[in-house]
This record gives C-alpha cells, structure tokens and sequence, in this order.
C-alpha cells in the first residue's frame, strides 16, 4: 500500500502562497525540482492551477509545517493516511512453464480444429502464446507443422475445462445454433405435447342388432319347406 502526496503540484501552490517553507523543503515534500517551486512563487507556472491545502486532506499536519518553518534543514514528512487503499494490480499475461512451453502448438491446433469460433486473442488468453503464432499454425505455415499433433489444452495443463468453457461460450453467444442434416430426433419438448391416438369408440350401428339377425333365420327356414315341394 502507498502513500503517495495527492495533487502535488497544487499542494506547492498552497504552501508557497501561506507557510513560510523554502523552495528547498517544498520541492522536496511536493517531488517538484526547487526551479519549478521558485517559478510557482514568480507566478511563471501554475496560474491556472488552485492551492490544495494539504492539512485539510490530512496529508500534513499544522505542527509539521511550524518544525520546517523553524529549521529549513527539516524535511517534511507525509501523515500517515487514515484509510489505507491497495494498489491495483495489474493482470499479467498468462505465464507457462518451461517444460509445457513445447505443447503449446499441438494446444493451439487442438483449439483451431475443434473450436474454430474461439478469436486469435481468446486462443492467446487460454495457452499464452502471441497472435502471429496462432496465425501461422491455422495456414499451416509454422516451422514444425509436419509434426504437429492436436492435444487438448486442459489435458496438457495448459488452461483449467472452466477457463475454456468460459471462452467457447462467449464465443457463442449469439450465433445460431448449427442446422442439423439428415433425419433427426424430434426434442424433448415437442414428444411431451404428444398424446397417444384414442381408440375409435364403437358406434350404435356398428353394434350387431340381434332382432335383425333372427328374422333373416326364420325367413331362411320359410323358404326351405317350398323348395322342397317343387
């Protein structure tokens, strides 16, 4: 955590104009050269800018100022801040390991064969390597292309299955999914809605009627009797 003095040049500005500090001690406390705090007091540099009081930001104290006003061989010190703000930390490019270094092309063919939709920066941001590597690996112009074999990057190490699921869905995100060819399955939710086809129920007239069946008996049986007499 640092404490760095804010707005320096226009804390100079305010020193100048109300203690009674040398160009020396303020240059010093400020990071200014001492020429640059003398042209401030001439009113050659820094018009524009207004005076930041440096006590009321807590940055120095009343009685720091009083000691260098005494002693011009005193050198002002920074108030400890009362709130304490980390430093933002940059994010360093991915680093690989020596002994991985030389799997990194057979990663980046895997990449480019099996996830063409990934960009050259998300292939970079997963194995480490540069664009124009990328580049020369997906025309088939790299030094060693004749041996190259395609290697998942996760099984190498290279990368975590999180870390390249991440980049294979943002490189997605929008695109339509693939058409499929040939005959396929239909979904889930079309085979839900689906209902089995119901029996036809019987009607009346299909039914046999038994009266109906009885006649044509006894009028069969009237007839018998006359063919026999002819």
């Amino acid at each position: 955590m640092a404490s760095t003095l804010l707005m320096p040049k226009a804390t100079a500005v305010w020193l100048v104009d109300n203690t009674a500090l040398s160009f020396d001690q303020i240059a010093q406390f400020c990071g200014l050269h001492p020429l640059e705090v003398k042209a401030i007091a001439d009113g050659e540099s820094a018009q524009g800018i207004k005076g930041m009081d440096p006590i009321i930001t807590g940055q120095l104290t009343r009685d720091e100022i009083k000691k260098g006003e005494a002693d011009q061989n005193h050198r002002l010190h920074l108030s400890e801040p009362k709130v304490r703000v980390p430093e933002s930390k940059r994010k360093a490019p991915r680093y690989t390991p020596l002994s991985k270094r030389q799997d990194r092309p057979n990663a980046i063919l895997w990449l480019v064969r099996n996830h063409p939709e990934l960009k050259d920066a998300q292939i970079s941001r997963l194995v480490g390597t540069t664009k124009s590597t990328i580049e020369q690996i997906r025309e088939r112009k790299h030094w060693n292309a004749s041996n190259l074999v395609p290697m998942d990057p996760v099984t190498l190490g290279l990368c975590s299955q999180i870390d390249l699921d991440l980049e294979v869905n943002r490189a997605s995100k929008g695109k339509e999914p693939a058409v499929p060819v040939g005959d396929t399955l239909l979904p889930a939710a079309l085979t839900e809605r689906l209902q089995p086809e119901q029996p036809k129920a019987k009607s009346e007239d299909d039914e046999l009627d038994a009266d109906a069946v009885f006649a044509k008996l006894s009028a069969l049986k009237s007839t018998q009797p006359e063919d026999e007499e002819k």
